[in-house]
């Protein structure tokens, strides 16, 4: 009999619910702790960037559209689909340098952290909303509405905590979302995609590069269609130009470079406040004399 060769997974981007090799044809392959080849992973390109954030802008109007109980019914079933194949992730992570135990924690609390959120979807609007006190005969409300596009450079420590952690809170709250995964350990972030993928959520919503910073990070910045950066690297040098590219068009900017994002510290309603527009509208009071009058 003949020696079987394995059929080795391909690992490509995922823009606009679809994965595509990236237009550049580059790619970088990733090796383990033993310096062995494990996979081949698409360096993606300016253009890879430009295509996410036309399919994310594609994308919002329908999902922050969306009733937001409908919004926390898709991120519970992405948790679900993460829960059944988390043998997928665990193999994953174990590959790219984690213990097992390690692992395990890892996907668990992944998978926890999006039912947190899920949780949030129908909530953070009543925490955060208000009826405001007015020297005149109106009605003073303030009311959220999510920003827009939201670019995200994820954490490079972590493969998969770190890119749940980063999208979670802007779904969430009605947003769209480019994200760049982890160089060093990017496998988690293209199964993750399938995940999404199968799991009721739009194409266009979430849009997954791999690749490098220092290519990236200054397109992410600098494009004037997206309306806010979501760092969660210690890079100052990026952090610094990022800052300097988001003024072009008043970006928002969060910085999360010192955030433990194995604590609960890392989740928090806040964090999806920060990616939503506060709205507030006046509306006259019925004079009820005059009502009263006229009946």
């Amino acid at each position: 009999m003949t020696t079987r060769l394995e059929v080795q997974k391909t690992y490509k981007i995922f823009i606009g619910g679809q994965f595509p090799r990236t237009e550049s044809g580059r790619f970088y392959p990733l090796k383990n702790k033993k310096g062995e080849a494990i996979a081949n992973i698409c360096l993606s390109s300016r253009k890879d960037f430009r295509n996410a954030v036309v399919a994310a802008r594609g994308a919002f109007g329908g999902w922050s559209a969306r009733v937001a109980f409908n919004r926390s019914q898709i991120l519970y079933r992405i948790a679900e689909m993460l829960e059944g194949r988390k043998e997928q992730f665990i193999s994953e992570l174990v590959l790219q340098g984690s213990t097992e135990k390690a692992a395990q924690e890892e996907v668990a609390l992944s998978v926890d952290r999006l039912v947190y959120y899920a949780g949030w979807c129908d909530k953070y609007q009543a925490v955060f909303s208000s009826v405001n006190p007015v020297a005149s005969s109106h009605f003073n409300f303030s009311i959220t509405e999510p920003t827009g596009i939201v670019a995200i450079i994820a954490s490079e420590e972590s493969s998969l905590l770190g890119l749940v952690t980063a999208i979670a809170p802007v779904i969430s709250g009605g947003n769209v979302c480019i994200v760049l995964a982890s160089e060093s350990k990017p496998l988690c972030a293209v199964t993750f995609a399938e995940v999404l993928n199968t799991s009721d959520l739009p194409g266009g919503v979430v849009n997954i590069l791999t690749g490098k910073s220092d290519e990236l990070h200054t397109h992410f910045s600098s494009h004037m269609d997206v309306n806010a950066v979501t760092y969660y690297r210690q890079n100052k040098a990026e952090i610094k130009l990022i800052k300097e590219n988001a003024s072009l068009n008043v970006k928002r900017i969060f910085i999360y470079d010192k955030l433990d994002i194995t604590t609960d510290k890392a989740q928090s309603p806040y964090m999806i406040i920060d990616n939503q527009e506060i709205k507030t509208t006046w509306h006259p009071i019925e004079n009820i004399g005059s009502a009263k009058a006229g009946y």
